[in-house]
């Protein structure tokens, strides 16, 4: 169902979307009625209750039309719904994951400042207790659907001087008010996307929409990417097999001396390339899906496949340029749109330098994941299926 949509509806007008630096406004609307928006929450709570592979699959497809789509799975669903779904209480699951997962609500991750990227602890938001409510000063930048979004997941300083440790979370609503919301644009890729910045000015947020307990929001951020992480790499699965297939439908259709260019060797070794880093990605990414179904923790898993992914869907789209000569030096092909899209993958949720630090600090035993106070539920198909009055 999701490769029909991102076929029909999306491929045939994406380049004139990427084109004009916006995105469709069809396209929200259209994932939340097809049940896209809440692939894997539980029926209760007005998702679709499918697994985490599926998430995977549905990511894979959406990023094989165009990384936009995919990128609103990364925010809406890993980043923001899953975190209401393992960190959230009863009450806050019924009034803002529920209406996420159905689609009446879209929803957006604060966590990067125009000073803090991958230096989270380094973040200057604050808020701060006053009776039954925080106040919230701050501003975030690089935020995917900012100004579409309904429900935003904050982060921001309890304690200033407590670095990591005095971090916390809020669900912030884009009514509230204080909050403004803004475009930006010029981007080298993801252009049919919407990303932007929020800034909270004396935001009054009720002590209710605190997710976690105060000091809890670093534990949180890094649990939201371990699920972000995971759409990004099944994404990039889909942007490799982009590649690989478009590719293979021009080096059977272009002739140079006499035959196919699929018939000259190093146009061979382009595709066997991207065949290799195409079915090494599907597994890898399965294998984090899997984890996550059986309730494991999954960072390091994760970590890798989102490295991996991201780094070679770069690889492919250069390769898949080269294969396509001059033209895939123009808009005429979506190659070259391949190629800028690829590049946000291996900045956001990570850079790949990050995954290296990682890696090496896993490998060299520098670096051991402790228990959360709350892990991302193992997938119980029972229990995800069945409707909101099943106890």
């Amino acid at each position: 169902m999701v490769r029909d949509f991102a076929q029909k509806e999306i491929i045939p007008t994406i380049g004139e979307w990427d084109r004009k630096q916006e995105m469709n406004p069809a396209v929200l609307p259209r994932m939340a009625e097809l049940g896209i928006l809440g692939i894997c929450i539980p029926v209760r709570y007005g998702g679709q209750g499918f697994d985490y592979i599926t998430l995977g699959l549905v990511c894979e497809e959406l990023e094989r039309a165009d990384t936009t789509l995919r990128v609103v799975m990364s925010v809406h669903m890993g980043l923001n719904s899953m975190a209401l779904l393992q960190w959230g209480t009863e009450e806050q699951k019924q009034k803002f994951l529920a209406p996420q997962a159905r689609g009446e609500k879209y929803a957006a991750f604060c966590l990067t400042e125009p000073g803090a990227g991958s230096d989270v602890a380094n973040m200057a938001a604050t808020a701060r207790k006053s009776g039954d409510k925080y106040i919230l000063n701050g501003e975030k930048m690089w935020i995917s659907l900012a100004s579409k979004a309904h429900h935003f997941l904050v982060f921001a300083k309890t304690d200033p001087a407590g670095g990591a440790k005095g971090i916390t979370a809020f669900i912030v609503t884009s009514d509230m008010p204080g909050v403004k919301t803004g475009d930006i644009h010029g981007k080298l890729g993801v252009r049919a996307g919407s990303t932007g910045w929020v800034a909270m000015q004396d935001v009054e947020v009720p002590a209710e929409n605190r997710l976690g307990e105060e000091g809890e929001g670093f534990k949180i951020a890094m649990s939201c990417l371990d699920n972000g992480r995971y759409t990004v790499a099944t994404g990039a699965t889909g942007l490799i097999r982009a590649c690989l297939e478009d590719s293979l439908k021009y080096a059977h259709e272009r002739e140079t001396f006499g035959k196919p260019i699929g018939q000259h060797q190093l146009v061979k070794q382009k595709i066997a390339f991207m065949q290799q880093w195409y079915d090494a990605a599907f597994l890898l990414c399965m294998r984090a899906g899997w984890m996550k179904n059986q309730g494991v923790r999954n960072t390091r898993e994760t970590s890798v496949a989102k490295w991996y992914t991201t780094d070679h869907s770069v690889q492919a789209a250069l390769e898949a340029i080269q294969v396509h000569g001059a033209y895939g030096f123009s808009d005429e092909y979506p190659v070259e749109r391949y190629l800028r899209n690829s590049k946000g993958g291996v900045i956001y949720e990570g850079t790949s330098e990050i995954h290296q630090l990682m890696q090496a600090d896993y490998a060299l035993g520098y670096r051991d994941d402790k228990p959360l106070r709350c892990e991302l539920p193992a997938y119980d198909a029972e229990y995800w299926q069945a409707g909101p009055e099943t106890t």
